[in-house]
């Protein structure tokens, strides 16, 4: 038993030890079907915080020969399968965190030599009649000796490319050190990769194509794995007697072909241990790479993270996505690098990206902050001022907050109803603690633009927004009331305010009017 050569399973026995643990051990169903065929080359990318290095521990606990897991493993999912026995603790493990290797390290030469030398002498210390001339030789005449392939576990693999970001030569350097240890080696009985970003792409191939990549753009047969599935985060608040919708609110909005509602897992642990709903986005490298980012504003970047801050969505292409957090030819590059960071939803079917969830709404907000959009930053102070003027039907005071966002968020072309209703979306932004807010619902007789829904537990009045374009304010409550958009509100009773507001084109000013009605409940 050693630290990098058939490791103990104490890592996964600290996560089963903890006081909230779900259990994703069916993932090992999968790494068992794909051993020793083609399709074992697997490589893992996921944002910080959803659970890749605690996936990795449970991989070694259980297939290395260095430990006995069937008591850690016997009540797990993975037990009832029919594989199970037949490949546990079964295997020669080589288990690498390249994080703690990069932080003991100043060269990506230091960081291979380093791993080689300490490989190469927890297995010689075991088998000292080993040749001792490289890794690659050593682990030849281990598989010859025992005729057992090895499984690689290596966490954390793309911090390189991560922590040295400009440093071409070295990653090319470190990349051939990974193919030439991995592929067509007899030894690899399975390969199993975890980073945030997918492999790097050198021109028009990669030097680790044997791999098949899971990503957070798709995650294909290992979709159920990437997160808190929705049954799984019912069942824990249940358990822990939280608010499943708030937890919704707040931490759902990742969906993957086969599975649609997926929720980041250490936000949803935190929140039921200290049983509040808060942000627990730590900061991290992503962070400050998301506010660079902002900062450049390339490729017009500004008017796309507005419409997606107010419940919009952005078609992209990802294919030309270099895997890296340097090589930027468009401002789709960006956007597929935040899909990989968690900031971003991408679906796959429409090619679409989207803001998750809240918790990741308000770190755009405080990026766009430090990017010193100011111009942003004044639209979302004057937020909250909006909504208590729309609460008190305050339609003058409606009317002079929505020109100065107008003219502040000048970015955005506005020269129609599309327009007015991103802006209007942008102004009420606050509006998201107290509301679900939906665009173009369908209601009555046709589709409200802005359906506010009060949240449970929230005492606010429903708000239906009608807008018009070079009409008439009174003309779009008319037709709320016209089209019966009250049906949207099918199992709200109480008050709902009316609120219709214009643009006129020839005074380029907004007005508006509001009026309140009172909904029974059926």
């Amino acid at each position: 038993m050693g630290l990098y050569f058939n490791p103990s399973n104490i890592g996964f026995m600290r996560s089963l030890r903890s006081k909230i643990y779900v259990d994703k051990s069916g993932i090992i169903s999968y790494t068992n079907s794909v051993l020793m065929t083609q399709q074992s080359y697997i490589c893992v990318s996921r944002p910080r915080r959803f659970g890749k290095t605690m996936t990795a521990e449970m991989l070694a606990a259980y297939y290395s020969r260095g430990c006995d897991s069937d008591e850690m493993f016997k009540n797990l999912i993975i037990c009832k399968d029919a594989s199970y026995k037949m490949h546990l603790n079964q295997y020669d493990v080589i288990f690498l965190n390249i994080q703690q290797f990069l932080s003991n390290s100043i060269e990506i030469k230091d960081i291979i030599s380093n791993i080689e030398n300490k490989i190469a002498k927890e297995i010689l210390t075991i088998y000292p009649g080993l040749s001792q001339e490289g890794l690659i030789d050593v682990l030849n005449e281990l598989y010859d000796i025992t005729q057992i392939q090895l499984v690689f576990i290596i966490d954390e693999w793309d911090c390189i490319f991560r922590e040295d970001s400009i440093d071409e030569k070295g990653q090319r350097i470190y990349l051939d050190f990974l193919r030439n240890l991995l592929k067509d080696r007899i030894y690899v009985g399975l390969a199993y990769m975890t980073g945030i970003l997918p492999i790097k792409k050198y021109g028009t191939h990669s030097a680790l194509n044997m791999f098949d990549e899971f990503s957070m753009s798709n995650p294909g047969e290992l979709a159920e794995f990437v997160g808190f599935t929705q049954d799984e985060v019912r069942f824990l608040c249940k358990t822990h007697k939280m608010d499943y919708y708030e937890l919704s609110k707040w931490y759902n909005g990742y969906s993957f072909l086969r599975v649609d509602c997926v929720y980041n897992p250490r936000s949803v642990v935190r929140a039921l241990l200290s049983q509040s709903c808060s942000n627990y986005w730590t900061q991290t490298e992503t962070y400050e790479a998301l506010s660079i980012y902002f900062k450049m504003n390339f490729d017009n970047l500004k008017n796309t993270i507005i419409r997606l801050l107010v419940g919009g969505t952005q078609r992209i292409n990802i294919r030309k996505f270099s895997n890296d957090m340097v090589t930027f030819k468009s401002c789709d590059d960006i956007l597929t690098l935040l899909i990989h960071l968690g900031y971003l939803r991408y679906h796959l079917r429409t090619s679409e990206v989207s803001i998750p969830n809240k918790e990741i709404a308000d770190e755009f907000v405080v990026a766009i902050d430090d990017a010193n959009w100011s111009e942003v930053v004044e639209t979302l102070k004057l937020s909250d001022a909006l909504l208590k003027a729309t609460w008190n039907a305050d339609s003058k005071t409606v009317a002079q907050i929505v020109d100065k966002m107008h003219n502040e968020v000048s970015i955005l072309q506005y020269n129609d109803e599309n327009a007015l209703s991103y802006i209007i979306s942008l102004a009420y932004y606050t509006a998201k603690q107290h509301y679900s807010i939906v665009r173009e619902m369908p209601s009555g007789k046709g589709y409200a633009d802005l359906t506010f829904l009060p949240r449970k537990n929230t005492t606010v009045p429903a708000i239906i927004v009608e807008l018009k374009w070079d009409k008439s304010a009174v003309g779009a409550i008319q037709q709320i009331k016209d089209k019966n958009y009250f049906d949207s509100f099918q199992d709200y009773s109480g008050e709902i305010l009316l609120v219709g507001i214009n643009y006129s084109k020839k005074s380029k000013s907004h007005e508006c009017k509001i009026e309140s009605h009172f909904k029974q409940s059926r």
